[in-house]
């Protein structure tokens, strides 16, 4: 179980390939990579993304911790990009390993709710207009009741 919050950018195939390669008691790798979004307008110069050392590092290893406690999981990898990013760059990514693919795909999904709508980072995106902090959205909140 690794977690990186980092501010340089991420080779993915790199990532990946390093994960799936180190398990050799997993039957199923799953991955998932976020990237910046441009806006609907196209706009979107730049997001810059805001932690706290140390608490964000410890609510993402609470996080991982439970869903290691739900599924049966040989490995994670959480990489989350805080500072200055461009639209299409990476800015998260998540893997896990597991005996089977169902829980696999099912921790992958509850990592990525999770760090979605309780992870301590913040979020300001700088368009043509000017700036504005990201606010939650209500299906970030909802995907967590299935949980």
């Amino acid at each position: 179980m690794a977690i990186r919050v980092q501010e340089a950018a991420f080779d993915l195939g790199a990532e990946v390939q390093d994960f799936a390669t180190a398990q050799t008691q997993a039957g199923a790798v799953v991955n998932f990579t976020g990237i910046v979004r441009n806006t609907a307008a196209g706009d979107l110069d730049r997001m810059e993304i805001e932690h706290y050392p140390g608490m964000t590092e410890s609510a993402l290893t609470a996080i991982d911790a439970e869903a290691t406690k739900r599924w049966v999981l040989k490995d994670s990898l959480i990489i989350h990009r805080y500072g200055i990013l461009r639209p299409n760059e990476m800015i998260m990514m998540v893997a896990t390993a597991a005996p089977h693919r169902v829980d696999a795909f099912e921790a992958a999904q509850y990592l990525m709710d999770y760090l979605k709508s309780r992870a301590p980072f913040w979020k300001k995106e700088f368009t043509t207009d000017g700036a504005e902090w990201v606010d939650a959205k209500d299906a970030d909140e909802d995907a967590l009741l299935k949980w």
